[in-house]
């Protein structure tokens, strides 16, 4: 059992988590919105500052925002425990085949700031 937490961004598909978690009910996965995680709408830079303290790793697909944010985050001494870049065209199923994939073979300490892309190959 890994201890890896995801964050799964706003705009990737709920199927996703519930797919996962049929999968591997043990798995902590959240999405923003959810009782717990950051609220819909929430700014990118204070998505940052949450994963900073959560120890969450992001699943996103925003290409757009986020690397303008993750920039100042580090200019500000920010870290975070990991990105999980999906890249376009990727299938649902793929992407959570992939999300198991690391999420089984991964330690959680490997992806700190870091951002690796999904799929992997």
């Amino acid at each position: 059992m890994s201890d890896l937490c995801f964050l799964l961004d706003e705009n990737l598909s709920p199927v996703i988590k519930r797919e996962l978690l049929k999968v591997e009910p043990k798995m902590t996965i959240l999405r923003v919105g959810d009782k717990g995680a950051p609220p819909l709408g929430t700014a990118d830079e204070v998505i940052l500052e949450w994963l900073q303290e959560s120890g969450f790793i992001l699943v996103t697909d925003n290409r757009k925002s986020m690397p303008e944010h993750l920039k100042n985050h580090y200019a500000r001494g920010g870290h975070h425990h990991g990105i999980l870049a999906v890249r376009r065209g990727s299938s649902l199923g793929r992407i959570i085949d992939e999300l198991l994939l690391v999420w089984y073979a991964s330690e959680a300490t490997e992806y700190r700031d870091r951002i690796q892309f999904l799929p992997l190959v």
